[in-house]
C-alpha cells in the first residue's frame, strides 16, 4: 500500500516542477533586531497550495514565538526551483545575512531526473557560500518515489548524508517523514503537505534546529 502510494506520488511529481508560487517572506517590524533564520528552497518552503500563513516556515516561526525563542523567519522559498535555482537566489538570500539557513533543494531535481553529479555540486556551492558568510546550515533530506529506481533513489539520497557529514552540519533525514503516510496531511497530489501537515513539518524542523539556537 506505501508503495503504490508513493507510485502515485511519481506519477503526479511533474506538479512540484510546474507549480509557480513564491513563498512571501516574512516581513520584519522596523528596527527588528532578531537574528534570521531563512528556509530556502522549493515549493515544500513556499508552502505551495496551503492557504497563506500556513507554510512551514510560517508555522516555525509561531513555534519560536511560543517557545519565547526570539528568532525571526524568512520564507525564501520558490516552487518549481532546482539547486541550479538556488545558486541564483544566493544574493537575495545573503542580503537577509542570515544566521541559519535551512536548506531545503534537490527535490526537483531528483524528480525530473537531472545527474545527481550536478545536483551535489550545486549543494556543495549553496553550501559553501553560505558557510563563508557566517551562516549555520541546516539541510533538510528529501527522497523519491520507488518507481525513480533504487539506485537511482540511494545515490539521490547519500548525496545529503554525505554533505552533512562534509560539511559537519545537522541533516533532517527526510523532510516529510512525519506526514506523507498520515490521512488528511498531504494534498491531493501527493506531493505537498497541507496547512495541517506544514504545521507537523515545522515541529520536525524545530527538532533539529533547537540545538543551533544557543
Amino acid at each position: 500500500m506505501l508503495f503504490d502510494r508513493l507510485l502515485f506520488v511519481g506519477c503526479v511529481a511533474a506538479a512540484l516542477g510546474l507549480a509557480q508560487f513564491a513563498g512571501a517572506a516574512t516581513p520584519a517590524t522596523h528596527g527588528d533586531t532578531r537574528p534570521v533564520i531563512v528556509a530556502f528552497g522549493d515549493s515544500l518552503s513556499a508552502g505551495y497550495g496551503a492557504d497563506p500563513g500556513k507554510s512551514f516556515p510560517d508555522f516555525l516561526q509561531m513555534d519560536l514565538n511560543a517557545a519565547g525563542l526570539r528568532w525571526h523567519v524568512v520564507n525564501a522559498g520558490v516552487s518549481g526551483n532546482t539547486t541550479t535555482d538556488g545558486i541564483y537566489r544566493l544574493d537575495e538570500v545573503l542580503a537577509r545575512k542570515p544566521r541559519i539557513t535551512i536548506v531545503e533543494f534537490g527535490g526537483n531535481d531528483g524528480l525530473r531526473g537531472l545527474p545527481l553529479d550536478t545536483t551535489r555540486k550545486n549543494l556543495e556551492e549553496i553550501i559553501e557560500t553560505l558557510q563563508r558568510a557566517g551562516s549555520k546550515i541546516l539541510l533538510a533530506g528529501l527522497t523519491l518515489p520507488p518507481n525513480y529506481g533504487g539506485d537511482y533513489i540511494r545515490q539521490f539520497g547519500q548525496i545529503y548524508v554525505d554533505l552533512a557529514n562534509k560539511y559537519k552540519v545537522p541533516r533532517i533525514p527526510f523532510l516529510l517523514s512525519d506526514v506523507v503516510f498520515r490521512p488528511g496531511l498531504m494534498q491531493q497530489d501527493g506531493i505537498h503537505p497541507t496547512g495541517q501537515g506544514n504545521e507537523i513539518v515545522a515541529k520536525t524542523v524545530l527538532r533539529y534546529l533547537k540545538p543551533m539556537l544557543h
